[in-house]
């Protein structure tokens, strides 16, 4: 996998903090009296131990803000099982750690990556699912939840049937995302994407990214979608000090799957 650093994270504004402050004061004034804005960050790519996911973890934690935690099942091992789950051990009741895909792997000759995608037929689908869950059920028991993240953030309709007619209890997809779901299945989508953006003019990253945020929280829910292998120490600050704003303001409610669940 490519875990370049976007250049919105090489390239800080002068004015970062206030402009971040601006936001969210905007943001809230357009939520008014709509109820509290709920807000979930979601952690994509999780298995491999690593420096920078030990960093983000502390981060939540130090913060007591929840996260939600998309695992690659193939990627997981018992070890790594035991390190990841160690990070978080004391404060357990934060973490939501779901399902992300199985390999993590593109199927999809033409079009946009998909590892559940379109051309797969309908049993293939069904067993890696099945597999995926089945590995993480093993290894993280009653800390495993049945919502599933599709790598890229797409899938088929036969997925989500799939996914429906095995029990999961939500989907988690990009804003937008088609074909919609049905039923009981639930999708939480993200609605802001801090580090796989696509801008290569660091000026309009900041601009599309601090609109992004003053759209999602007055909206019925923000996702933030968060990479923490594409994270250099910049991107680092920011986090923190995006979550050390949103957790001043009462009318927010930083949540995970759970709770929305």
């Amino acid at each position: 996998m490519q875990n370049e650093v976007s250049p919105i994270w090489r390239s800080f504004p002068a004015d970062l903090v206030d402009r971040t402050e601006r936001c969210i004061h905007i943001a809230l004034e357009q939520l008014g009296n709509k109820g509290s804005g709920h807000i979930f960050f979601r952690a994509d790519d999780v298995a491999a131990p690593g420096r920078n996911f030990a960093k983000l973890m502390d981060i939540f934690r130090r913060q007591r803000v929840p996260l939600c935690l998309a695992v690659v099942p193939a990627w997981l091992t018992g070890r790594r099982w035991q390190y990841l789950n160690g990070l978080g051990a004391k404060e357990s009741s934060l973490w939501c750690w779901h399902q992300h895909g199985w390999r993590h792997v593109n199927h999809e000759i033409d079009g946009k990556k998909q590892e559940f995608g379109a051309s797969r037929n309908r049993l293939d689908i069904k067993r890696d699912l099945m597999q995926g869950k089945r590995r993480l059920e093993d290894l993280m028991e009653a800390e495993f939840f049945p919502v599933f993240t599709p790598p890229w953030n797409r899938c088929s309709l036969s997925t989500l049937q799939v996914l429906r007619d095995l029990g999961y209890v939500a989907v988690s997809r990009s804003r937008g995302s088609r074909p919609k779901v049905a039923g009981e299945l639930t999708d939480f989508f993200v609605n802001v994407d801090l580090h796989t953006r696509k801008e290569w003019e660091p000026t309009l990253g900041w601009r599309n990214l601090f609109n992004e945020l003053q759209q999602a929280i007055p909206s019925d829910r923000c996702g933030i979608m968060i990479h923490h292998q594409r994270m250099n120490a910049a991107a680092f600050d920011f986090l923190e000090m995006l979550i050390g704003i949103l957790v001043r303001h009462r009318e927010l409610q930083l949540v995970n799957f759970k709770h929305l669940a």
